[in-house]
């Protein structure tokens, strides 16, 4: 008995017809997200307009439609994929996964990864390094005063590698790299808690990145999409002067019931980005709330990610339900 073999017609008839069903799928989905939150979604190589009255801007190209040489370039092009966003008549395709680029007074979250003439890199997500300059910083005491020789020899007892600190964008250099201060009471290094990393695109940008949790947790979002979470302080340790040091002495054990709400908050967190929600104090607390029906652990299963994001989203967006 012979084996009869699909024809080449229709086969490549039906892996046409399934492509064709993919695009239109795909198309559909994007019409309707459009429909509903007001966004004009760009894949690489799609047109965003054939209106030569708009400016070219970042993410964008202008594509010639004919080889004519004297005929002037009339279709811009998206050279990334993500959201288009107009100002006036610049138009600006803001990709929808990228390294985090800073703006000055941006709140972040970095680690030290080296250090050395008067400075120390941290990595805070971003296409080059931050710098952490021994001039933006306080020394201990308060003292203001130019720093010396021995200011740079005793760096290291300041801030070494690995430490996670929170700071703030002071300016950026020629080359794009971001230049950090820590010349305040709520920034520095920070001990005692649980690092973690999210798509900077899903931090949402508001007044205030420091927020002290019902549950007793505290919590910083930075800008660059990392975050830390760490037991509420006393009252009594936050009136400390900016200028004073605070030494590690000061901060008690982290208890058993801080911890397991930590986890509780990092998984919630962690349950918002894979459904890419926007983070920020509300939607942390709405998937919390939710989350209390379930165990710490049960929080990694995808029907109670479901759940609790669901929640938080019927609560954030109440328009979306």
């Amino acid at each position: 008995m012979m084996d009869v073999e699909p024809s080449s017609s229709s086969s490549s008839s039906a892996m046409q017809s399934s492509s064709d069903y993919s695009s239109a799928a795909i198309a559909g989905a994007a019409e309707l997200f459009i429909a509903a939150n007001g966004r004009h979604i760009v894949c690489p190589g799609d047109t965003i307009t054939t209106e030569t009255s708009f400016m070219r801007g970042h993410g964008t190209y202008f594509q010639q439609q004919s080889k004519d040489e004297n005929e002037q370039p009339a279709q811009l092009t998206a050279a990334y994929a993500g959201i288009v966003e107009r100002v006036n008549k610049l138009l600006v395709v803001r990709p929808l996964r990228t390294r985090y680029s800073g703006e000055v007074g941006d709140v972040v979250v970095g680690r030290v990864t080296g250090l050395g003439g008067k400075r120390w890199k941290l990595d805070i997500n971003a296409r080059l390094d931050g710098i952490l300059l021994l001039s933006s910083v306080n020394l201990p005491g308060g003292v203001l005063r130019r720093r010396s020789a021995e200011d740079e020899l005793m760096m290291r007892d300041h801030l070494t590698e690995g430490d996670v600190i929170s700071a703030e964008v002071q300016s950026l250099f020629s080359d794009g790299t971001l230049s950090l201060h820590t010349r305040s009471l709520k920034y520095g290094k920070l001990h005692y808690g649980s690092f973690m990393s999210v798509p900077s695109a899903l931090i949402k940008r508001c007044k205030n990145h420091f927020h002290d949790l019902p549950c007793g947790v505290t919590m910083i979002l930075g800008l660059n999409g990392y975050i830390w979470l760490s037991e509420t302080r006393a009252t009594a340790q936050m009136q400390l002067n900016p200028n004073d040091e605070i030494e590690e002495t000061s901060f008690q054990i982290t208890s058993i019931n801080a911890r397991s709400n930590i986890a509780r908050i990092r998984n919630c967190i962690n349950a918002l980005a894979s459904r890419h929600m926007p983070i920020y104090d509300s939607t942390v607390v709405y998937a919390y709330d939710a989350s209390l029906e379930f165990d710490v652990k049960a929080l990694l299963q995808p029907e109670a990610i479901d759940k609790i994001t669901a929640h938080a989203r019927a609560l954030a967006d109440p328009g979306a339900m």
